[in-house]
């Protein structure tokens, strides 16, 4: 069986380079990258120790359904949020997934609706303008997007996202983890 793949895997999402991987199990950089290009196998302790170090039990790491990720997200999936007082509806189109590098929503501003304001962070925002017109206010300055438009910008200052519409603006919303 082939298993270096699947070491590989497990080791990219515990966020560990292969010389980490090595110095935690006593093994070389080099070593470690033969089992990951399946070039050697480890014996039963040292496959282990990996697995160990990698925080997956050798039944997880042959059980192929427990391995499986999910990849398509439905209606059901999906949470929200109305803050009636600011005038917006967010929807988290991913569970969970403020725990994950990015995070994809879909925001709805009612007519003079506010999202609420963010303070400056490392984090990286996209949006795609879905319908309506909205500001973007980022630091001292305001820039102005239409449905169609595309919107981008690192968060390093104070920023809102406001409808600037007569009707309802909706956009998809994707946001980077901060890591501040």
């Amino acid at each position: 069986m082939r298993i270096g793949k699947k070491i590989k895997n497990l080791r990219l999402k515990k966020g560990l380079t292969q010389e980490e991987l090595g110095e935690r199990t006593d093994l070389s950089k080099g070593y470690i990258s033969q089992i990951e290009r399946d070039l050697s196998s480890p014996s039963i302790e040292t496959f282990f120790d990996i697995l160990e170090v990698l925080g997956c039990s050798p039944r997880d790491f042959f059980d192929d359904k427990e391995n499986e990720q999910k990849v398509i997200y439905g209606e059901d999936d999906q949470t929200e949020y109305i803050d009636e007082e600011l005038g917006y509806k967010i929807q988290w189109l991913v569970p969970e997934s403020n725990e994950n590098d990015m995070e994809p929503i879909l925001l709805t501003l009612e007519p003079n609706g506010k999202f609420k304001e963010f303070e400056p962070s490392l984090s990286e925002t996209f949006a795609f303008v879905l319908k309506g017109q909205v500001v973007i206010k980022l630091g001292k300055r305001s820039y102005f997007a239409k449905a169609g438009d595309s919107i981008y910008f690192h968060a390093s200052d104070d920023h809102q996202i406001m409808n600037d519409f007569h009707g309802v603006s909706e956009l998809l919303l994707v946001a980077t983890e901060s890591y501040l």
